[in-house]
């Protein structure tokens, strides 16, 4: 099973995600946050897989809270889910080492099938 933490500061995307992501058997969301704050503390209660965190947030921002998990020792890929896939965007996310970067715009099987990339290659690493 994949636990999952959705993190958006719309509530109708993560409802959305949530949704579609319910419907595989592989794949359990074991929570939501609408902040970066928030997010952190989650991931270290939860322990998900992934996180998949939208870049614009509340409070603290998603590259800055991917930043801090990644230097946590939680071991949970992060996977950035965002409307703003700018060069910019995604240099920092790779210098940051999320796992993924996708636009809101792919569809619902290229998150699935990278959720089940991510974990299953990170499942193999350690």
């Amino acid at each position: 099973m994949i636990k999952i933490l959705l993190v958006d500061d719309d509530p109708n995307i993560r409802r959305g995600l949530r949704m579609n992501l319910a419907l595989e058997p592989d794949f359990a969301v074991v929570g939501e946050a609408g902040d970066g704050w928030d997010a952190l503390r989650l991931a270290r209660e939860l322990q998900p897989n992934a996180v998949v965190m939208d870049i614009r947030l509340p409070s603290l921002d998603g590259l800055s809270a991917a930043e801090r998990l990644r230097q946590s020792q939680l071991r949970c890929a992060v996977i950035i889910l965002t409307l703003y896939d700018e060069p910019s965007n995604r240099a920092r996310a790779r210098q940051i080492g999320v796992a993924a970067f996708l636009s809101k715009s792919a569809s619902a099987d290229a998150l699935k099938q990278t959720l089940r990339n991510i974990t299953f290659d990170k499942g193999a690493q350690t």
